[in-house]
């Protein structure tokens, strides 16, 4: 009978989790792994909410999930320095995006250009083996919300976005505007007085209204700035942090504040 129950208890255990083990740098990344890999996937995101990635510590867990994941994926070129170092211990398959993607890393924030973030979603798809219908679908999504973005943004009073910091380099490209920001790609530290004086210049001339922020930095530069320029604060994602929503809806909410920022009219439909 003893040996019976053992039996029997063996057979009511729960079958063993062979789902692939992610841990992903920041949130686009792992959205996009959670996206494609699905129930087949455990996705760890390594940034937490509210933490901006380049301040990310790695704690002994978070160095623990680096060492046992089957996947890391990392952004590179430097965005993340210490988490770049920590991956050569990793066990699994380590894919770098920017090196995937051919870009040297001088402007680490392609995600934000739709068109290029459906690459990195090739790219993710391809390291989780997931099936190409789910990839090619996700892409035809994005797509679709490469052409909302062109709609909204097509007529704008000023082309000029100007930026707590050098985030939309690459959506500016994209999407024919001219980024100006407060500080450099790193977005600690404060404006000097003659990099104030320039954009309050700048903005007055270009008919600028409104200066983006971002959720996780201080406002009182951009508030100075837009007291000088006779302008308006409003809040822009660059996604560097779970948004708590996914990035369509994420960049959906942006192109709502740029186009109502920028004072943006839709084409009339033909």
């Amino acid at each position: 009978m003893v040996t019976l129950a053992t039996v029997a208890g063996c057979g009511n255990e729960a079958p063993a989790d062979h789902r692939t083990k992610v841990v992903a740098a920041f949130f686009p990344l792992a959205d996009a792994a959670r996206r494609l890999g699905g129930s087949t996937v455990d996705v760890v995101d390594l940034t937490p909410p509210g933490t901006e990635p380049h301040d990310l510590e790695l704690t002994p867990r978070r160095l623990d999930r680096i060492e046992d994941a089957d996947v890391v994926l990392l952004l590179g070129g430097g965005f993340q320095p210490s988490l770049e170092s920590a991956a050569k211990r990793s066990r699994g398959t380590t894919v770098t995006v920017l090196d995937a993607l051919g870009l040297d890393g001088h402007d680490p924030h392609a995600w934000l250009d739709p068109t290029i973030y459906a690459r990195i979603v090739e790219i993710v798809g391809r390291a989780l083996h997931a099936p190409s219908g789910r990839i090619a679908a996700y892409r035809a999504e994005l797509a679709l919300l490469d052409r909302r973005f062109d709609a909204a943004l097509h007529t704008c009073r000023s082309r000029v976005l100007v930026a707590s910091h050098d985030a939309y380099g690459y959506l500016a490209a994209r999407y024919r505007l001219q980024q100006r920001s407060l500080t450099g790609r790193v977005p600690e530290g404060e404006p000097d007085p003659g990099t104030l004086a320039d954009l309050a210049d700048l903005a007055r001339r270009e008919r600028v209204t409104t200066v983006f922020t971002e959720p996780l930095l201080p406002r009182r530069a951009a508030s100075t700035l837009a007291r000088e320029a006779h302008a308006r604060v409003a809040t822009l994602d660059p996604l560097e942090s779970d948004p708590g929503t996914s990035y369509v809806a994420a960049m959906d909410a942006d192109r709502r504040t740029l186009a109502a920022g920028l004072g943006c009219t839709q084409p009339p439909r033909r």
